[in-house]
């Protein structure tokens, strides 16, 4: 394990056990096991070590949603199934990470104070993860979304449907109610979105004219 990788081990305990603001460097440094002036030879603020940390966190959070997905389409999952567990999984690992601690609202605030940035530029990786995902399980599934609607819409709805769960759900807590209540949402959201892709109907073949023979006494 390298020092960077012990550093912010270490850090997210301390953050987890006294919040963002009761936090201090020389924490973080004990708890790593190294001298403050060793931390700060890596990060040079109490804010610039929270900002890994959270990178660090969405880095997992999205390696967990693309892992999920491709287990779910490996199963033979519905569109359905592989949303629920790309999403759950990427939510999952988010809460998982800040269970457990008494500050997990003030840690999800300073997250959007301290690293807006981040929060932004993760948004829209897991929202292009997502649209990829549709893309690829429509075509391979041969489904179509009703009313034009693309990947990309349908990855925006999804997030909508994540965003309103959360409203009900501060900080995500507690995670099982959480998870179950979104996945409700989203089955339900799929159902409405999918289609089997029509299939092109055959022509049938016009009945051949029947020939109609004179005879040979037959007038012309």
């Amino acid at each position: 394990m390298g020092p960077r990788t012990r550093i912010l081990d270490a850090a997210m305990l301390v953050f987890r056990r006294h919040g963002f603001r009761r936090s201090s460097i020389e924490q973080a440094a004990e708890a790593a096991g190294l001298t403050r002036q060793a931390l700060y030879h890596h990060f040079k603020s109490k804010e610039a070590l929270f900002r890994a940390v959270i990178e660090r966190l969405h880095e997992d959070a999205l390696a967990a949603e693309i892992a999920a997905a491709g287990a779910a389409e490996k199963q033979g999952g519905s569109l359905a199934d592989i949303l629920v567990a790309s999403v759950s999984a990427k939510l999952g690992q988010l809460a998982a990470s800040l269970d457990g601690s008494p500050h997990v609202e003030e840690l999800f605030s300073e997250h959007l104070l301290q690293a807006r940035d981040l929060y932004q530029k993760y948004a829209t990786a897991y929202a292009e993860q997502l649209a990829a995902t549709i893309a690829r399980v429509c075509r391979k599934q041969g489904l179509v979304l009703n009313a034009g609607m693309t990947p990309r819409d349908l990855a925006r709805c999804v997030e909508m449907a994540v965003n309103g769960t959360k409203s009900a759900y501060p900080a995500m807590q507690p995670a099982d109610a959480f998870l179950k209540d979104l996945e409700i949402m989203l089955r339900t959201l799929v159902a409405g979105a999918e289609r089997p892709e029509a299939k092109p109907r055959a022509v049938k073949p016009k009945p051949a004219k029947k020939s109609i023979s004179r005879k040979s006494g037959d007038r012309r």
